[in-house]
């Protein structure tokens, strides 16, 4: 019996370990998650601090820590963190060809940041994924669709993407495009376009509203009315004034043609 315990002996020391390293990780990730949420509204609630750098700060440094707590466990088992670091180092270029997509996505994570070509918040396009700027956090950055639906985009793929912000400037122009039948008067439906534009608070005086003949089509003569608005009222602002424009012309006499298919039957003479 005294020699069973004798060898069973190394057990107990590696299950008071295994209970010290369990107690290790789950303290290091509640610390962990505990101050990033602190870093972050600490440096989202300065006026002068985009959330965009708030956020991504406190994801790196909840990953720095969740780190440190690693190391902490491996020393519980009698790994020494000097050792730790030589076989980092002499593994280094097998990790990071291994990692080297992963490092990647981290480097761009930090570019991002620093240049900041979309923030949290803004409607951009990113290789062809449209969709509302959600979170950016060290390997991708998330949006939001206009139909709400998840869309991740990485770190390396957004920065070596075409990306085109259109929440980036204050202002916007819309180009709404009225067809008019070819009989009727198109300086009245300038008139009436122009009026209707002006009249909406959103669209902005200057540059000033303006409205031009942009094409002679097979059925219509198309009007553009070129108009600019905040950024923010920039949707509303089309749907508004393009049904105020189908109704004016329903009320003065200007006409919506639509595409017409004329059907020529020639007699057979007998």
């Amino acid at each position: 019996m005294d020699t069973m315990a004798e060898q069973l002996g190394w057990i107990w020391p590696l299950i008071i370990n295994a209970g010290k390293a369990l107690l290790v990780l789950i303290g290091g990730w509640v610390a962990a998650g505990m101050i990033a949420r602190v870093v972050r509204n600490r440096v989202m609630a300065q006026p002068q601090i985009d959330d965009t750098v708030g956020i991504f700060m406190a994801n790196l440094i909840r990953y720095a820590i969740l780190l440190m707590v690693l190391i902490a466990v491996l020393n519980i088992f009698g790994v020494e963190a000097t050792s730790l670091v030589a076989v980092l180092g002499a593994a280094s270029l097998a990790i990071g060809l291994a990692l080297q997509g992963t490092l990647s996505h981290v480097a761009a994570g930090f570019m991002l940041v620093i240049f900041r070509p979309y923030k949290l918040g803004h409607f951009v396009d990113i290789g062809g994924s449209s969709g509302t700027v959600k979170a950016i956090n060290l390997f991708f950055t998330e949006l939001a669709t206009p139909q709400n639906e998840q869309v991740i985009v990485p770190n390396g793929q957004a920065w070596g993407s075409v990306i085109v912000n259109f929440s980036y400037h204050p202002t916007r122009r819309a180009d709404l495009v009225f067809g008019i039948d070819y009989a009727d008067d198109i300086d009245k439906a300038m008139e009436i376009i122009l009026r209707l534009a002006r009249a909406d608070g959103r669209v902005l005086d200057n540059p000033e509203p303006w409205v031009r003949v942009t094409n002679l089509g097979t059925s219509s003569v198309d009007l553009t009315a070129r108009l600019w608005a905040k950024s923010d009222d920039f949707w509303e602002m089309q749907f508004d004034v393009t049904k105020a424009v189908k109704e004016a012309f329903d009320a003065e006499g200007v006409s919506i043609p639509y595409p017409h298919t004329v059907e020529i039957q020639k007699e057979v003479q007998a």
